[in-house]
C-alpha cells in the first residue's frame, strides 16, 4: 500500500503526470483509487486521457462534480413528478389506493400476451417479482423507521399505493409501471404528454423513467457521470426518436452528457417548467463546459466533449422558446 507522498511519485514516474508541491492535499482528497483511477479515462479503462499535469485530472473532477450539482435537483423533481403522474393514472384505472385492488386491475399487462406464451410467463414472472420488491421495500422503511410506512404498519391498516410509492426506488417504480396496463400507461403518458404516434404502447415513458433512473443514481452515489457511463443498457431508439422529432435536434444518442440535457429539459417544459428556468439550465451546463475547456488542451476537452455540443445547444435553445 503506497503512502500519499508514495502515490505522487507513482503519477509523475509511472503515468508521466506532473503535481506541484502543494498538491498533496488535493490528491488526497480526490482520492487516487477513487478518483484518478475513475477519472483518467473514458467510458472504459481501454479510452485513457492523455493526462501531462495533476490540473487537468482536478479540471475534470471539477466539472464532473458540477455537473451532478446541476443535475441532482432537476431529476430529483422529475423523480417526484412521474411518481404522481403513475399514481394518477393507476388511481384513476383502478379506483382503488389498495395495492391488492390495483395489482387485479391496473397492474395487467401481462394479459397483453398469449395465454402461456413466453412473452406471457416473462411479464407473469415481472409482476410476481414485483410484489415481493414492494414487500422487501415496505419491509426495509419500517425497520429504518421511516414513518409514513411505519404509521400503517402500526395501525395495522393497508397501506395506500401513495405511500408505497415512497418507499420505492426509481428502479422499482419503472418495474411497477413496467407492470401496468396499456390504459394506464397511455394514461400517465398523456399526463406526460408524449406524441401518440411513437408511444402507442407507453413504451416511450418507460424507457425516460430508466434514462433518468440510471442517471439520478449516479448523480445521488457520488459516481462518476460526465461520460455517460452510468448507463445501465441501451435505450430505446423509439426515445431517441422522439426527442430528435420533437425538438429538431439530430443524432440524440445518449452516448454524450449533452443528450442527457436534451433529455431533461424536453421533460421539463411538458411538465410545465418555464421557459425562463429551462433556459437557465442550459445556459448553466455550456458555462461548465467552457470553464473546463478553459482548463484543458483542444485535444483533449474534444474527447470528453462532443464536438456537436454547440449545434445541439443552439437547436435546444430554439426548442425552448418555440415550446
Amino acid at each position: 500500500m503506497y503512502s500519499i507522498r508514495q502515490l505522487k511519485k507513482y503519477l509523475d514516474e509511472h503515468h508521466h503526470i506532473s503535481m506541484k508541491p502543494n498538491q498533496t492535499q488535493q490528491l488526497r482528497n480526490l482520492g487516487y483509487y477513487h478518483g484518478y483511477k475513475g477519472y483518467r479515462f473514458i467510458k472504459n479503462p481501454s479510452h485513457k486521457i492523455a493526462f501531462t499535469d495533476f490540473d487537468q485530472v482536478i479540471a475534470i473532477n471539477e466539472f464532473d462534480m458540477q455537473l451532478k450539482s446541476l443535475f441532482y435537483p432537476k431529476v430529483m423533481f422529475i423523480e417526484t413528478a412521474l411518481k404522481n403522474y403513475v399514481i394518477e393514472s393507476v388511481l384513476r384505472e383502478s379506483k382503488s389506493e389498495n395495492i391488492d385492488t390495483i395489482f387485479n386491475k391496473s397492474l395487467t399487462y401481462y394479459r397483453s400476451f398469449t395465454l402461456g406464451s413466453t412473452n406471457y410467463k416473462s411479464a407473469y414472472t415481472k409482476r410476481m417479482q414485483l410484489k415481493g420488491k414492494i414487500n422487501s421495500a415496505l419491509l426495509r422503511d419500517y425497520g429504518q423507521k421511516q414513518q409514513i410506512v411505519k404509521h400503517f404498519f402500526d395501525a395495522d391498516k393497508p397501506i395506500p399505493v401513495w405511500a408505497i410509492f415512497e418507499s420505492l426506488t426509481l428502479g422499482e417504480f419503472g418495474n411497477f409501471y413496467s407492470c401496468c396496463n396499456l390504459s394506464t400507461k397511455l394514461s400517465a403518458s398523456s399526463l406526460l404528454k408524449l406524441p401518440t404516434n411513437l408511444n402507442s404502447d407507453g413504451k416511450v415513458t418507460e424507457s425516460i423513467i430508466y434514462a433518468i433512473k440510471d442517471l439520478r443514481n449516479s448523480v445521488a452515489h457520488n459516481n462518476i457521470i460526465f461520460d455517460t457511463r452510468f448507463k445501465t443498457g441501451s435505450i430505446d431508439n423509439r426515445l431517441s426518436t422522439c426527442l430528435q422529432q420533437e425538438t429538431k435536434i439530430s443524432n440524440v444518442t445518449f452516448n454524450s452528457i449533452e443528450d442527457y440535457i436534451v433529455l431533461i429539459i424536453y421533460i421539463l417544459r411538458n411538465m410545465g417548467v418555464t421557459k425562463t428556468e429551462c433556459k437557465q439550465f442550459a445556459r448553466s451546463f455550456l458555462i461548465i463546459t467552457e470553464t473546463l475547456r478553459s482548463k484543458l488542451t483542444i485535444s483533449m476537452y474534444n474527447q470528453i466533449i462532443s464536438t456537436n455540443l454547440r449545434p445541439k445547444m443552439n437547436l435546444l435553445e430554439t426548442y425552448i422558446s418555440k415550446s
